[in-house]
């Protein structure tokens, strides 16, 4: 019996507008120096008026399928991990189902912020090695542009859109070799939107005052960020029992240049196997670590036996890490 995991098959998307540091000079008080120095980004795509998180997950979701040879008839499970859904319900799972015409498949919505892709890997797996689904969809999605307070110069030279997708099958040989998920509610304020939910429902007051966009405390959390990344990246490696000169590439989530350096620092990993898109693509919450595995795998830098590290933080907090034998 097959109980083991293996991703076969990748996909991603991007929007097609590209929202440069010197359009966002105009915008707010920040400039193009400031912007990559702190962060290490140049640019970053923009989601059209009329494009939902669903509509680029189904994009993703279905390169992923193309590259997997599987079609979306044949998926009996599509997991979404996004903290920007098309609306509360229903999931965006189930949109993306009734896009791509999975009508065999069951769906449902993880939310975990940045971590999510983590999040929702390690459910599929739960599921899969449970023997009740065999052709998995996990599709990261977000549009963050959505949520995003432009006079805010802290948040909104950061985030941006964007979609990443894999498929997920049974596999007699092990291929998550570990991983390990934690999260700190205490520190849930450093990172989080106020309104919207049944805590703050929406109101003219909770609109006006801008409290239906995102909401961060970057120098408290950057501190943190860096020792839970470091912590559960060496975590996910001893538990795979191999050392940090093994991982042939390193995926962290692309939140900050400088956040990804000193964790790949603390862990032991050189800057050479860090993959970074953050330059090109902006922060793209649970979307950022499945995007760059696609372009990883597409340009050839994930060959089959590698050892790679995947490794994030977000809201909640939350974090995961895991070293996946490609």
């Amino acid at each position: 019996m097959n109980t083991e995991i293996r991703i076969v098959g990748t996909g991603s998307y991007l929007p097609e507008k590209v929202l440069t540091n010197f359009d966002l000079e105009k915008i707010v008080d920040t400039s193009d120096k400031w912007i990559r120095e702190r962060t290490g980004i140049k640019e970053r795509r923009i989601a059209a008026e009329y494009q939902a998180t669903s509509d680029l997950g189904t994009e993703a979701a279905l390169r992923a399928l193309k590259m997997a040879g599987i079609s979306p008839a044949e998926i009996d499970l599509i997991v979404v991990s996004t903290i920007t859904p098309d609306m509360f319900f229903p999931s965006t799972a189930c949109f993306i189902q009734k896009n791509i015409g999975a009508k065999n498949a069951a769906a449902f919505d993880v939310m975990a912020a940045c971590s999510g892709f983590l999040y929702g890997l390690a459910t599929v797996e739960g599921l899969v090695r449970g023997g009740r689904y065999k052709k998995v969809l996990l599709v990261a999605s977000e549009t963050l542009s959505k949520i995003t307070d432009w006079e805010d110069r802290g948040t909104c030279v950061l985030l941006a859109d964007g979609a990443g997708a894999c498929v997920v099958v049974p596999d007699k040989e092990k291929h998550l070799l570990s991983y390990n998920l934690g999260a700190s509610g205490e520190f849930g304020h450093l990172l989080y939107m106020p309104a919207g939910g049944s805590r703050l429902p929406a109101s003219v007051e909770t609109v006006k005052n801008k409290k239906h966009c995102l909401k961060m405390k970057g120098n408290e959390l950057f501190k943190i960020a860096v020792r839970v990344l470091a912590e559960a990246g060496m975590k996910a490696i001893q538990e795979a029992g191999i050392k940090p000169e093994d991982i042939s590439l390193f995926i962290p989530h692309q939140a900050n240049w400088r956040i990804m350096k000193a964790c790949a620092r603390r862990i032991g990993i050189p800057e050479d196997k860090v993959f970074i898109t953050i330059h090109k693509y902006g922060n793209t919450s649970a979307s950022t670590i499945p995007i760059a595995l696609d372009e990883a795998v597409r340009e050839g830098r994930i060959k089959e036996g590698d050892l790679i590290l995947l490794d994030a933080f977000g809201g909640g907090l939350t974090w995961g890490a895991c070293v996946i034998r490609w």
